[in-house]
């Protein structure tokens, strides 16, 4: 098309041929059926987002392919479809009114979990008196090699249960959720104290009870939490809490403690029997105390059989992946508890501030994943492209680990100051630890995204290189941690960063 306009011959070259103008349509004749579809059906094929909803629409509207070829002129409702998709310009109208939110929590709720979270941790305060005795392998305390296994044993365990109640209670199974917990805390309970009891050794018994107890409170917890009864387990632990804060400044008998250990753990046991056993009282309105009531008659409803089952039961092996997510991650908070005592150092309590400020920070981290996820759906309805999308949810993503690691560092520098005869924590050690809670916040934005199995194996890769690591003294203990967790958080990034732009992660 580089060549010079044909003129015909004899003709002027300054002048060009006349181009024939079209003749108008006649008055008589019909206006074109496809535009007159395409005006009636406006707004609707301006807002598909592709040629098959208009196409679900006619067919739904009871036309035929040989009614399509007789009035309009095209094969059939696919191209009469693409034809009207064409010939209308995209609009996407916003709803009326405010536009739903599910990701919508209060702030209050997410730091109450976290308090919940944290306080059992003073039981160990009361307790530490009867845990008294010889110190252990590497350096720790009496009594510590049976409480480690038998909780890790218990959030193993109940990682998975949790997930699996959490399954029937999103198939609306209620019943079948509370017979999961029924059966599962139980079994868990006791799984726990049977490995606390074989990692005992020469440890004194009380130190396996204490593990015992330890494993029927972690199963019984799990029931409440599950079941949204997290001012109930408050109210169950605050006399505990309250007691173990008078020991830290005065000493109490050991009878007394016993007496605060035994009562809570008395009270919670017993509030997550009633929630779950069959006819029994339970606790109805969401965080309620002490409203218990019968449950409501149920005559107009058929009584479930054998013949009645679900058809959509939830795989057991679904919830191993949470199983093992629970194992690794537990795995690497010990060994960031632990690192001062591993370490050599003789103040036990410089561990402390690590754990409690790493158990605070989940009750922020729950409410920043919701608004992330909150984020994200809004990046959906306003983001016209891909790419556009992907930089919303970056920039979004980036605020809420940003704030969940400025959160973690307050937690931790306060609760080194206020905890007594705590040392200073040093710049490797926050660092590591920061990491440790990058990790873990973008491990359970993983597991809401679907990708439960990728941050269950970065975290036990990561557990299992620390542990082999620490028994080779590979380096100090401090130094193996900064590595281990920067690198799983890298790995967890470049995961996430992956996932973000895919749209399907985010339903």
């Amino acid at each position: 098309m580089t060549g010079s306009i044909w003129l015909p011959p004899g003709a002027s070259s300054d002048t060009l041929p006349g181009v024939p103008k079209q003749r108008p349509s006649p008055s008589w004749a019909e206006p074109d059926p496809i535009d007159e579809l395409a005006e009636r059906l406006d707004e609707f094929v301006a807002a598909a987002v592709h040629p098959d909803e208009i196409a679900a629409l006619l067919e739904s509207d009871g036309m035929s392919d040989d009614q399509i070829r007789e009035r309009y002129g095209v094969k059939n409702s696919f191209a009469l479809a693409e034809e009207l998709y064409e010939r209308v310009d995209r609009r996407f109208p916003e709803p009326d009114g405010p536009v739903h939110d599910p990701w919508q929590v209060g702030l209050l709720g997410c730091l109450l979990r976290g308090v919940v979270f944290a306080l059992p941790g003073f039981g160990y305060v009361l307790g530490a008196p009867l845990l008294a005795g010889r110190p252990e392998s590497f350096g720790l305390p009496s009594g510590t090699l049976p409480l480690l296994a038998g909780a890790l044993v218990g959030w193993t365990w109940n990682q998975g249960l949790a997930h699996r109640a959490y399954s029937w209670l999103g198939l609306g199974d209620k019943p079948a959720a509370r017979h999961s917990l029924l059966i599962g805390a139980p079994l868990g309970a006791l799984l726990g104290a049977a490995v606390a009891l074989a990692a005992a050794g020469t440890a004194h018994p009380a130190a396996v009870a204490f593990a015992a107890g330890q494993s029927c409170y972690l199963g019984a917890a799990t029931v409440l939490l599950v079941m949204g009864r997290e001012r109930a387990l408050l109210a169950t632990l605050l006399p505990m809490t309250a007691g173990a804060v008078v020991a830290m400044a005065h000493e109490i008998p050991d009878a007394a403690r016993l007496a605060l250990l035994l009562g809570s753990l008395l009270a919670v046991v017993t509030l997550a029997l009633l929630e779950v056993l069959p006819g029994g009282l339970a606790v109805k309105a969401r965080g309620a105390v002490f409203d218990l009531r019968l449950p409501p008659r149920e005559r107009a409803q058929p009584q479930r059989t054998r013949s009645q089952k679900t058809t959509m039961s939830p795989r057991l092996t679904a919830s191993l992946p949470f199983a093992l997510f629970g194992f690794s991650s537990g795995a690497l908070v010990l060994y960031a508890a632990l690192g001062d005592i591993l370490a050599g150092q003789t103040h036990s309590a410089a561990a402390a501030p690590a754990a409690v400020a790493l158990t605070l920070s989940m009750g922020p981290a729950e409410w920043l994943l919701y608004r992330f996820r909150s984020g994200s759906l809004t990046g959906l309805r306003n983001s016209r492209t891909p790419k556009a999308f992907w930089r919303t949810t970056g920039q979004t993503l980036t605020l809420c680990l940003t704030t969940y690691l400025a959160a973690l560092t307050a937690l931790t520098l306060l609760a080194t100051t206020l905890w007594p005869h705590t040392p200073g924590i040093n710049a490797v050690s926050l660092t590591a630890l920061l990491l440790l809670g990058m990790v873990l916040w973008t491990g359970l934005l993983l597991q809401s995204f679907g990708a439960v199995i990728g941050a269950a194996a970065i975290c036990c890769a990561a557990a299992v290189a620390q542990t082999l690591a620490l028994l080779t003294h590979a380096a100090g203990p401090h130094w193996i941690a900064l590595f281990v967790n920067g690198t799983a958080a890298l790995v967890q990034a470049a995961l996430v960063c992956g996932l973000l732009g895919r749209v399907t992660a985010h339903r």
